[in-house]
């Protein structure tokens, strides 16, 4: 299992075996920050809640825990806890005890829905948490809207590509799925390739937003209060976009270049970073770019650049002139959906909206 600790001299990563204990966990943590064991404090999730252990835990295995620490982030710092404190003290509140795994993004999820009534979703990806709706069937909390991209099997059946002898590969589109995550998706086959992080990622964006309000300020967050935007984030139904960005270029110290297909317009998150990865935005979607080296499979494909080579950035906007010239892209503003729930037509986010406030209706599609 890994686990990403933040502390006060930075950020690093521990690998951890399956069979490890709370013990072996403690002093991985104590050697990474130098911190001695009794004096740990260890928050995780968010809101952070403090990581503590039931007494005579250290021989427990990490597997058993009630919290399932694979791919979480844990912010270490140092207390003034005397021995026997700390990490290991018990606590009837917070204290991690043996049981079943809970999935926390499902809790995040019902708390959500059980609390607000806002619906909506972010057609642009710009991470904007949805617009508060009243609907006109009923009272209480409505679904988030849901739409479907249209067919891409132009793209998907025959994938673009720009042919790089130089770098001993070809440039080509790696397609996301259509499952909400696609950002998150797309930066973690960059930045952790064999890991499935999407709950880590919504995480740490949570956390970061948390950590600078004066930053994150809900003007930022498109007039969202700083706590309703961490909740919203961290459901499978968020999508991720600008602010998402800005904060995992930093948290991962690398330059992230997206591309928007219908403008061919690169943002750059985090510029001036040694290393580089590329995304696509569609619109509606994102997807990576990725070197695919000759004659190797998928699993070999390099998607982290240095920023010194120009020459992948032109590449990548060479693949999306393309992606471009077959129509891979959504007109967020003036495209055409349909209610999937009644088959009236709508036109954009804005018509979408309305149709839902007025029929309760929430399915919608691209028409095709």
């Amino acid at each position: 299992m890994r686990i990403r600790l933040r502390g006060p001299s930075g950020q690093s990563t521990l690998t951890l075996e399956d069979t490890s204990t709370v013990s072996q966990l403690l002093d991985e943590i104590s050697s990474q920050t130098s911190i001695p064991k009794s004096s740990l404090i260890i928050k995780y999730g968010y809101p952070p809640k403090p990581l503590e252990f039931p007494p005579s835990s250290e021989t427990l295995l990490l597997s058993d825990l009630q919290v399932r620490l694979n791919g979480e982030q844990l912010i270490v710092s140092r207390g003034s806890a005397s021995p026997g404190q700390g990490a290991a003290q018990r606590s009837s509140e917070t204290t991690v005890q043996q049981g079943p795994v809970t999935d926390k993004a499902a809790q995040l999820g019902n708390q959500v829905g059980a609390s607000s009534s806002q619906s909506g979703f972010s057609f642009g990806g710009y991470g904007s948490a949805p617009p508060s709706q009243s609907t006109g069937t009923g009272s209480g909390a409505a679904a988030p809207l849901s739409l479907q991209r249209k067919s891409i099997a132009n793209v998907a059946d025959d994938p673009p590509e720009v042919i790089m002898p130089e770098n001993g590969g070809t440039l080509v589109l790696r397609i996301m799925p259509d499952d909400n995550s696609c950002l998150f998706r797309a930066i973690a086959q960059a930045v952790t390739p064999h890991m499935d992080t999407m709950n880590e990622l919504r995480s740490i964006v949570a956390q970061n937003i948390q950590a600078h309000p004066d930053k994150y300020s809900k003007v930022v967050l498109d007039d969202k209060e700083p706590d309703d935007y961490c909740r919203w984030i961290q459901t499978e139904d968020a999508w991720g976009g600008q602010i998402e960005l800005d904060i995992l270029s930093t948290h991962f110290d690398i330059e992230i270049c997206s591309i928007d297909v219908q403008t061919l317009r690169v943002d750059r998150y985090n510029e001036g970073m040694m290393t580089r990865c590329v995304v696509v935005y569609s619109g509606i979607h994102y997807d990576t770019i990725a070197l695919a080296p000759f004659d190797m499979p998928p699993e070999a494909d390099v998607k982290v650049f240095d920023t010194a080579d120009d020459g992948i950035l032109a590449s990548a906007l060479a693949l999306c002139q393309t992606l471009q010239d077959r129509h891979y892209y959504t007109d967020t503003a003036g495209f055409q959906i349909r209610c999937n729930d009644c088959g009236s037509m709508v036109t954009g986010e804005r018509g979408a909206t309305e149709h839902a406030v007025k029929t309760g209706h929430y399915n919608f599609g691209e028409a095709s």
